[in-house]
């Protein structure tokens, strides 16, 4: 039995152990400003050891001018320069800051269910939006567009209150209702804007010394809930959130004993989050912009706050961060834009991503001249609030060079970018085929899908989404992706929205993608992959995406099977169908377009569509095995379109199955051009007085002259040259391989 000496001993060294190594701040609870000086590190305590708070807030304001991202000192300036900068911003500013207090009275609820100030319910999207304070932004830049009326900054305190006595009460949205309000991505939120919120009201006389001092242990209350709640990692995009936040608060209040403990927890769970979710590539995990450039936001701030406070930053934090940056000018657009992957959320519908807000940002913090060439003159408004004067000062004189990435890879996060150039009418297409095995929630249902562009639009788009639109599950999923299907099979199964109902959801299952070939050379950009979308059917599926480097891709899509199914192919876009199904066209304003030409025969097309959106269905019915061979021809002017009335389809100069010098077999396809021609189903070939014979029907690539002849595999599969002129050669090759011959003279 335990002696009364020994318990006391424990319960000495439990309470020892937690004051050491645990957070003494408390999450349950709001520190009374009276005793938020108990809570100081020791050399601060006897600084303030009396019951006059004011010394305490006058200490903190002086703290924060010199951590915060700007000097509070300078907001009324600052407002004034950011109305020169921004113009049109004031009045999304009043209609968001409105649409808030119009809604949301300021002592709301945190629970469901309660009701709009209007009487209507309040939706789980609403709440989730409330619970992150975006809109209480705008209402605090109101208080400045109405003349400091003190009504703005009241509302924020009363809100602020409201939560505090919610909490005190339980009587808010928990992790387990789907929707909670402490949840660590939308406390991380709400901890973002009210520390701006907070520095924007710091010189303002109804922002008093106490005020300024409850938001201070309000902001600490979050804090040690976050602290208390991320021990460990959690893959994905909210604990980030959470954990800068967490490392924010550390930084600007670095007087607090818990701070070290805050910072050391979030720099070493945010280092986790970059070393295992930012893929070796330099692509976010998650595949898509929006969280991309979301992440950069979350790392960026705890950097330039460190930075400021001259906190110790491990270098992996510089070279993580600029490939972040880099990465972006990788995947761009030839106009500077961004495709569209997965979850995008800005502009819903949009059928790119502006990205010249983010590498703006990178351009002030690392310098390179390859992000000054998608640098403007001024940052996202957002993102002027979170940086100096001195930064600001770099936007005036930007140095810019056009960057010389050419088609390359992502293949740890499975995009392949096949890139002509970087002038405005140069072409490039980008292929998804990456399934992250953590957390593909925001993935879609677009394995081996493709997106295009040319002559400055977007000719194969994807769209963004939003997560509280009806129809997201069908702008998530392959109707409206560039893939093929069969039946009526969709890629994306088992959709399921979240627990909390706001609209978002996600594919329980997707297709796992299989790459066997990805090969740039000065001829031809390959990339052949497969999946195993249709297995559950008894199909096998692969795509071969080819740039000629003629101005054209050629797409083929394979499908083998026991049974009889119908196979398609969907493209996204507005098309005519004169010519239809073996050829679809959409033109643009200026007179460009795109032609995407059949070369095996297939039975109808049909067209359907959602939100303004188009797409065209081609299909091959009753089929065990069939292949889609499809050009894909951007045209710059109708006079280079493909002329639908010859009877000999030409594309850019490479002649279709029509050569004086080429004999085939009538079930291969040749497209061709002098010493170069692509066969496709091929089990012979014959030009000038060679012939080349193979195993079975084959995709090459074949260039020749007098001399050589250079034969390269574009098959999914290994194959086998048998004979050339009959000399027996038995040459197997992989994908991608290449085998020379030389002509004896």
């Amino acid at each position: 039995m335990m002696n009364p000496s020994s318990t006391y001993l424990i319960f000495f060294f439990s309470i020892y152990s937690f004051v050491l190594f645990g957070q003494t701040i408390p999450s349950d609870k709001i520190i009374p400003i009276i005793e938020l000086r108990r809570y100081l590190k020791e050399d601060l305590k006897t600084k303030f050891n009396g019951s006059n708070t004011d010394e305490l807030a006058s200490y903190f304001r002086e703290k924060f001018s010199e951590r915060y991202f700007f000097d509070w000192k300078q907001m009324d300036a600052r407002f004034e320069t950011y109305n020169d900068l921004y113009p049109n911003v004031k009045v999304s500013h009043q209609e968001r800051a409105l649409d808030h207090r119009s809604k949301f009275s300021a002592k709301t609820t945190w629970k469901l269910p309660f009701n709009y100030t209007d009487g209507s319910p309040v939706n789980a999207y609403a709440i989730r939006h409330l619970a992150r304070q975006h809109k209480m932004v705008d209402i605090a830049f109101d208080y400045y567009y109405e003349n400091k009326e003190p009504k703005f900054i009241n509302y924020f305190k009363e809100q602020q209150l409201s939560l505090n006595a919610a909490l005190l009460t339980n009587q808010f949205e928990t992790i387990e209702d789907g929707n909670g309000v402490y949840e660590v991505f939308r406390s991380g939120y709400r901890i973002l804007n009210w520390l701006q919120i907070h520095n924007m009201f710091l010189g303002e006389k109804n922002y008093s010394d106490d005020d300024q001092l409850y938001t201070i242990a309000t902001l600490l209350q979050h804090g040690s809930d976050l602290f208390e709640n991320n021990e460990e990692f959690t893959s994905g995009n909210h604990q980030t959130r959470g954990m800068s936040a967490l490392a924010m608060l550390s930084i600007l209040f670095q007087d607090f004993e818990d701070a070290d403990l805050w910072f050391e927890r979030s720099m070493s769970l945010l280092k986790m989050h970059l070393e295992k979710e930012i893929n070796d590539d330099g692509f976010q995990f998650e595949r898509t912009v929006h969280y991309h450039i979301s992440d950069i936001d979350n790392y960026y701030y705890v950097y330039q706050l460190a930075k400021n406070s001259g906190m110790p930053l491990d270098p992996f934090w510089d070279s993580k961060l600029e490939s972040l940056f880099t990465t972006l000018i990788k995947i761009a657009y030839p106009d500077k834009s961004a495709p569209v992957l997965s979850d995008d959320t800005d502009a819903p519908w949009a059928e790119k991503n502006d990205i010249s807000g983010a590498l703006t940002l990178g351009y002030v913090l690392f310098g390179n001249p390859e992000m000054g060439y998608f640098a403007k003159k001024k940052v996202e408004s957002k993102m002027f609030w979170y940086l100096n004067n001195s930064q600001l000062e770099l936007l005036k004189d930007i140095t810019s060079k056009k960057p010389n990435y050419e088609s390359l890879a992502f293949e740890d996060t499975g995009l392949y970018i096949m890139r002509e150039g970087w002038e405005k009418n140069d072409r490039m297409l980008i292929i998804s085929a990456g399934l992250d095995p953590k957390k593909p929630d925001h993935q879609h249902g677009d394995m081996l899908g493709i997106q295009a562009m040319a002559n400055t639009h977007v000719l194969l788009p994807n769209y963004q989404v939003r997560y509280s639109l009806e129809d997201l599950e069908l702008f998530k999923n392959s109707m409206v992706k560039n893939v093929a299907l069969v039946d009526d099979e969709l890629q994306g199964k088992e959709y399921a929205s979240n627990k909390g109902g706001s609209g978002f959801g996600k594919f329980g299952k997707l297709p796992n993608p299989k790459t066997l070939l990805w090969k740039t050379n000065a001829d031809l950009d390959v990339y052949i992959g497969s999946h195993d979308g249709f297995n559950n059917i008894g199909v096998d599926y692969s795509r071969q995406v080819i740039d000629t480097k003629s101005g054209f891709w050629i797409v083929k899509d394979n499908f083998k099977s026991n049974q009889k199914h119908t196979y398609k192919q969907v493209w996204q876009g507005h098309y005519s169908f004169e010519n239809a199904p073996n050829l679809l066209r959409a033109t643009f304003d200026d007179g460009s377009g795109v032609d995407i030409l059949q070369l095996h025969d297939v039975d109808e097309v049909l067209t359907d569509g959602a939100r303004g959106k188009e797409w065209s269905v081609l299909s091959k019915n009753d089929q065990n095995n069939f292949g889609f061979l499809t050009v894909i021809y951007p045209f710059s002017k109708y006079d280079h379109r493909i002329d639908e009335n010859s009877n000999d389809y030409i594309v850019n100069g490479w002649t279709i199955n029509k050569s004086n010098e080429i004999t085939n077999s009538s079930s291969a396809t040749i497209i061709s051009k002098h010493e170069q021609l692509y066969a496709f189903s091929s089990s012979e070939i014959t030009f000038g007085t060679v012939t080349i014979t193979f195993e079975s029907e084959v995709d090459v690539f074949i260039t020749f002259n007098e001399r050589q002849i250079h034969i390269l595999s574009l098959s999914d599969h290994n194959i086998a040259i048998n004979a050339i002129n009959g000399k027996s050669i038995q040459k197997k090759l992989l994908p991608g391989e290449t085998y020379t011959y030389t002509i004896q003279n």
